[in-house]
């Protein structure tokens, strides 16, 4: 059996009612997200947290903001599991996550997260995701409305990436 990874990418304070940029059905992902994580300690699959930053002056994602932070509810579900920072949509693209997923052992990877159509999505057709098995599960991610998910995870099931549900 391979060793499987799971990917939390950018549950962040911001995208949460309190933030700047709130998104549809975030309370439900969240929710999701936290079972996604049980389920790979249940499973030994390893997590990775990921979080996005700007730069200085960008409307979102300020260092040294309550907004920039994880998600405290996905810290205490995964409290040991490394964080790689990104700063760009994709979050292989110049992050540490292909290091982190080699010494973990990695061979497929399960993605969920915020935003569909951004991170979650460029993540999953990243060319460094083509050496693993990726998945993604659509129920523990969300994105600005509705119609927007829905088209994201249309897009990306076009390029071949398949879903789950755990």
């Amino acid at each position: 059996m391979s060793k499987t990874a799971l990917i939390v990418v950018d549950v962040q304070n911001e995208y949460f009612p309190h933030g700047n940029y709130p998104q549809h059905g975030v309370e439900e992902a969240l929710q999701s997200v936290k079972q996604a994580i049980a389920h790979a300690h249940a499973h030994d699959w390893s997590v990775v947290l990921v979080q996005h930053f700007m730069p200085e002056g960008a409307p979102l994602f300020q260092a040294g903001t309550d907004n920039v932070a994880i998600h405290a509810e996905v810290l205490a579900a995964a409290p040991d599991a490394p964080v790689v920072q990104k700063y760009h949509a994709d979050s292989f693209f110049e992050t540490n996550l292909e290091e982190v997923l080699k010494e973990q052992g990695a061979e497929s990877i399960v993605i969920c997260g915020i935003m569909t159509q951004n991170c979650v999505a460029y993540t999953a057709i990243s060319p460094d995701a083509a050496s693993y098995d990726v998945k993604v599960l659509p129920a523990a991610c969300c994105a600005p409305d509705p119609v927007v998910h829905g088209a994201a995870l249309e897009a990306i099931r076009d390029r071949g990436v398949a879903f789950t549900e755990l």
